[in-house]
């Protein structure tokens, strides 16, 4: 397990958000955006077993996964800011971006069956490639997510179903919108599933693997259950929740501290600094690229 390179990635995460809230409050994004911040270690495990063959469906909170998977920080910058130098001309803004085998939408559930039909896909092309989604708890209210189980139990189609459960849809408590268990509802189409409850990095990348793994070998289905904690507003600054409970969630569940202390100070420090350079070039960079033409007329040869 390489921590440092782990530590690298979360830490490039996280100053990408806190200064996307930053440009965000200054008027320099377009659209809207949903960070990552309290979640990167998450990412982090999952993507060091993501094969370039595999297709990555993720959603409104995407930045994290993208950067993870390798995306360069100034194109996304740049979509952010609606720049025509952006990872899809800025035109997608925040929450649909595409990169390689990497997607990303806004509709809630929607990207689950999308996910699962690339996958099915790849299983009769005889790939090794596989599926592998990203959902919030409060996906799970939404229909589709149930029958794309169902046929992907039935089909044996090779999906990794990762469910982000941050404990709150929006501004709603899943504890108030949420019934059963979680685990339950793979259990019910016969999927297995892992679930874990730590923001530690080195906890979730041994059992990410072992998913990933499972699903590339068995060609099924396989949930991943990661309760974790986001420390920002599910969107902006809509934050509903007591300052003193976030306080106390980035004191105790902040994934960077967690896996901080296994590493050597000066290589932490020097990581920091790194990644604080490597982010502030990429939106500097981003400020002086051009807007797109918007004109249809003036783009006709």
């Amino acid at each position: 397990m390489d921590l440092l390179a782990l530590y690298r990635t979360m830490r490039i995460i996280r100053e990408f958000e806190e200064r996307s809230l930053a440009e965000f409050a200054a008027g320099r994004l377009v659209g809207t955006t949903h960070t990552y911040i309290g979640q990167e270690a998450n990412a982090a495990a999952i993507f060091q077993f993501v094969r370039e063959e595999d297709v990555v469906w993720s959603n409104h909170r995407c930045h994290g996964h993208f950067l993870a998977y390798g995306g360069d920080p100034y194109q996304l910058a740049a979509e952010l800011m609606g720049k025509a130098t952006g990872l899809v001309g800025g035109r997608g803004g925040s929450q649909h971006i595409h990169w390689k085998n990497f997607f990303t939408n806004g509709i809630q559930g929607g990207t689950v069956p999308n996910a699962a039909g690339m996958a099915l896909a790849r299983k009769m092309d005889r790939s090794d490639g596989i599926g592998i989604v990203f959902i919030g708890d409060g996906t799970l209210g939404q229909g589709v997510v149930y029958e794309t189980l169902n046929i992907a139990s039935l089909w044996k189609i090779p999906l990794l179903i990762v469910v982000e459960n941050n404990r709150y849809a929006q501004t709603t408590p899943t504890e108030i919108a949420l019934s059963g268990k979680i685990a339950d509802r793979f259990k019910a189409f016969g999927i297995e599933s892992f679930e874990l409850d730590t923001s530690d990095v080195t906890q979730i990348q041994p059992k990410a693997g072992e998913a990933i793994h499972t699903v590339r070998t068995d060609s099924a289905p396989f949930g991943l259950i990661l309760n974790t904690h986001r420390f920002s507003a599910h969107s902006k600054g809509d934050d509903t929740r007591d300052k003193h409970q976030i306080k106390i969630l980035r004191e105790n569940f902040d994934p960077l501290r967690l896996l901080a202390v296994k590493l050597v100070p000066d290589e932490v420090l020097e990581l920091d600094n790194w990644a604080i350079q490597l982010i502030d070039e990429a939106f500097r960079k981003a400020y002086a690229d051009p807007f797109p033409n918007l004109n249809p007329a003036e783009t006709q040869p």
